[in-house]
């Protein structure tokens, strides 16, 4: 299969890809001209998410020291720009550009120096924190495995910071790695098969197809295939982890198709347009080869993520510059896409805590950093998979029904399930609680016990077989054998 042209169909692999990277549309000329003179009072403007982005950046350009961070306003499609000078003259212009404006009380200054005393005194196994611009304080959370020492550590580290400055909450899963994606991936590696997914397709720098994944995935193995029993079809170039989480991966025939969307099932697809920055506010949506597609909203930017290590019991595998947010994950999902509904890719899964019966935190890779570090565009730079290769577009705002674990996710022709980005969590048949695979427990083939070997035997439904057979093994199946059981031989993540 590595000596062959990869068919159309599994070349969309990928849960994703797009054309180019779109300019971003210039708001404040356009914005200061529909205003009048006297605007200190002007109303806000009824903004998509996406310009909402645009506008957030050119504001915090403009109002330097004085932009205090920004959200987006889902319900009222505003723009919400928090300012802490008390100079007018910044309230003014931000009202001009089209924003709310809110007089707050800590510049992201005083956040990031917060983030910063964290960093030092509570690094530790299962803590996050982000700059949550909606409180204009450090969002701080431990995950369940967080008790004793280390509770009162975090804690009293939170308590030095001030009320006004950090709270801290807990969540009720462990923060791990998460292997698997819109399309599922297969490697092989010491101790059995890692499983993870392939996010969006790419162009590498040197003119050549290849994807984007997670960076714990390319960390783990360097070939990856598209069937847990086939040949490579992929070598990673570039892997990130810790410190960021993206993996760079050249498809090894330069002749490779690839899709410029992201496949959501039932033959259906989001056309994916451009690389976007998340807003805090805005809603996402998330396919995984696990648990198919959910949606949500992003929670906070420029997180911070303490993972038990993988190599080291008694390390940290810390990852800065994520995406919060509260859309749900499982074990399997990893390195998948996480787009707009106007065809903006976002994020790649890195990892979480929680599951999507119960909910809780997943974090995302920016798209945008991935691209800028690798040198990548979004696209099949002009050689696109054929139309008869990809059936139909899907619509995000379709009703949920039956999204059973993301369907037959290989190919655009390939796709069982339905194309619902607002899948709620109890029509997504899930892989089970993925709370005992924590990034501690994933070590070895019987710490990874996401997906046996056994549930995964078809090379066609290997990326997205039925909620009964994708890693759906109960919680009691997924939460990690131990590296002596050795009763399960496929890593997820």
């Amino acid at each position: 299969m590595s000596h062959k042209r990869i068919p159309k169909r599994k070349a969309a692999i990928a849960a994703g890809s797009v054309v180019a990277l779109g300019a971003a549309a210039i708001l404040l000329p356009h914005a200061n001209a529909s205003q009048d003179g006297s605007s200190a009072d002007a109303a806000p403007k009824t903004l998509k998410a996406t310009d909402a982005s645009d506008l957030a950046s050119q504001l915090q350009d403009m109002l330097g020291q004085a932009f205090a961070g920004s959200y987006y306003d889902s319900g009222k499609q505003q723009l919400v720009v928090n300012v802490i000078s008390g100079d007018k003259n910044v309230i003014v212009q931000a009202k001009k550009a089209g924003a709310k404006v809110r007089e707050v009380g800590n510049s992201l200054a005083a956040l990031k120096a917060g983030a910063r005393t964290l960093k030092a005194k509570a690094t530790i196994p299962g803590t996050a924190w982000a700059v949550d611009p909606k409180t204009n304080k450090l969002a701080v959370t431990a995950d369940s495995s967080v008790t004793g020492a280390k509770w009162d550590r975090l804690t009293s580290t939170v308590k030095s910071l001030g009320a006004d400055m950090a709270t801290v909450k807990k969540s009720s899963g462990t923060f791990k790695t998460l292997v698997s994606g819109g399309d599922a991936i297969f490697a092989q590696a010491e101790g059995g098969t890692v499983r993870c997914s392939l996010g969006f397709n790419v162009t590498a720098s040197d003119g050549s197809p290849a994807f984007l994944t997670a960076g714990h995935c390319g960390v783990a193995a360097k070939a990856w295939s598209d069937s847990e029993t086939g040949q490579p079809v992929a070598t990673v170039d570039q892997a990130t982890f810790p410190g960021n989480d993206f993996s760079l991966v050249k498809y090894d025939d330069p002749a490779t198709q690839t899709a410029s969307e992201v496949n959501t099932g039932e033959g259906q697809a989001v056309q994916i347009t451009q690389a976007a920055d998340a807003t805090v506010g805005e809603q996402v949506f998330r396919m995984g080869s696990t648990t198919g597609l959910h949606n949500g909203s992003v929670t906070g930017l420029d997180a911070t993520v303490n993972f038990q290590s993988e190599t080291d019991p008694g390390g940290v595998d810390t990852v800065n510059g994520l995406i919060q947010t509260d859309v749900c994950a499982e074990a399997g999902d990893s390195g998948g896409s996480l787009f707009t509904q106007d065809g903006g890719a976002v994020g790649l899964t890195s990892g979480g805590s929680g599951d999507c019966t119960n909910g809780g935190e997943t974090f995302f890779q920016p798209v945008t950093a991935a691209l800028q570090a690798t040198g990548a565009t979004l696209g099949d730079g002009g050689a696109g998979a054929g139309a008869g290769d990809q059936a139909g577009t899907a619509d995000p705002s379709a009703s949920a029904g039956d999204q059973a674990g993301g369907g037959d996710a290989v190919g655009g022709g390939d796709q069982a399930g339905t194309a619902d980005p607002s899948a709620t969590a109890g029509d997504q048949s899930g892989a089970g609680d993925q709370s005992g695979v924590g990034a501690g427990d994933q070590s070895g083939a019987g710490d990874q016990s996401g997906v046996g070997a056994g549930d995964q035997s078809g090379a066609g439904d290997q990326s997205g077989v039925g909620a009964g057979d994708q890693s759906g093994v109960g919680a009691g199946d997924q939460s990690g054998t131990g590296a002596g059981d050795g009763s399960s031989q496929t890593e997820t993540h």
